[in-house]
């Protein structure tokens, strides 16, 4: 049971607390409560599926966005052995909102390399919330080069709301570190699998997913802005974010139809933070699938296949 709760969990929320208060009652008298258990439990599933089967885009965000939800290191953490850690640009200096390192992925030798929220106050300032700045991608670009010496795949786990915007990032060159990262990801002869598992946000993204193949848990979102920021550009208040989530296009049902990801990942029922494991386990059964279908395909077919990839983005319609 999370405990957080969104906003239009409401209902959802007043009856596991409802549950909770029943245990802690029939706990403390003796009584057996197992019978009312069962009915408010069976009463919250079908809340839950009806609520989930019915999201809005701006609840997907919400939902993407969870603060309880798995991020890039709980994936690494279960899904690569023998993980070893690597850090800095060798430019410039570390940045802990990208992490990376080697390890073996279900017993294949990999490069993994993913964008770090942090769970907590201190981890998510330590991590800059995500948002990577241009020694970040710059360590990514190392990273992927090293990958690409080795002839080791590269999988890259997508969650930022975008790339950090200060003064001091723009300083040291953070659109030209985001372009480089990109043209690194096109340019490599190795398989290169990406899933956004929360949030894709705008270029700080798809520096990291120009890949042979891009993937979207069921509730994650991506897209070229925040729907924050969207709806401050073109309705001068970002009061207005719900109506720029459905002008966007974001969530991973539409970016499927447009071609912009290639597989989209259910989640368990209520999302990837109600049963971490599950939802890391099927992630990682499509990551599997993934890089088995591109085994086989020599560096120059893996470039072309990007690049015949991102090509016909744009072409389907909704």
């Amino acid at each position: 049971m999370p405990t957080t709760f969104l906003d239009f969990e409401k209902p959802i929320a007043d009856l596991e607390g409802a549950i909770m208060e029943l245990r802690h009652r029939g706990n403390g008298e003796g009584v057996d409560i197992a019978e009312e258990v069962s009915r408010l439990q069976a009463k919250v599933e079908r809340q839950l599926r009806a609520t989930y089967a019915k999201l809005t885009p701006w609840q997907r965000v919400q939902v993407a966005r969870h603060p309880e939800r798995p991020h890039a290191l709980r994936y690494i953490e279960t899904l690569v052995s023998e993980y070893t850690p690597l850090a800095g640009d060798r430019a410039f200096a570390e940045d802990a909102a990208i992490v990376g390192g080697l390890g073996r992925f279900r017993g294949r030798p990999c490069l993994v390399i993913g964008q770090e929220k942090g769970d907590d106050t201190e981890s998510r300032i330590r991590h800059n919330f995500g948002m990577v700045k241009p020694e970040g991608y710059r360590k990514a670009q190392r990273l992927m080069k090293l990958a690409d010496r080795f002839g080791l795949p590269v999988i890259t786990f997508v969650d930022t709301a975008g790339a950090y915007p200060g003064v001091d990032a723009e300083a040291r060159g953070q659109a030209e570190a985001i372009a480089r990262s990109i043209e690194v990801c096109l340019e490599l002869g190795v398989p290169l699998v990406s899933l956004v598992i929360g949030e894709g946000g705008s270029g700080g993204a798809v520096a990291l997913a120009a890949a042979n193949r891009v993937l979207m848990l069921e509730h994650a979102v991506y897209s070229v802005i925040t729907p924050e920021g969207c709806a401050s550009i073109l309705w001068r208040s970002a009061d207005a974010a719900q109506e720029a989530a459905e002008a966007l296009r974001l969530t991973s049902d539409d970016l499927k139809k447009l071609g912009v990801c290639d597989a989209v990942i259910p989640e368990p029922l209520g999302g990837a933070h109600r049963d971490p494991e599950a939802a890391i386990k099927a992630a990682g059964d499509a990551l599997e699938t993934e890089l088995t279908s591109l085994d086989g395909m020599d560096a120059a077919t893996l470039r072309q296949h990007r690049r015949d990839k991102f090509l016909a983005m744009g072409q389907k319609g909704l």
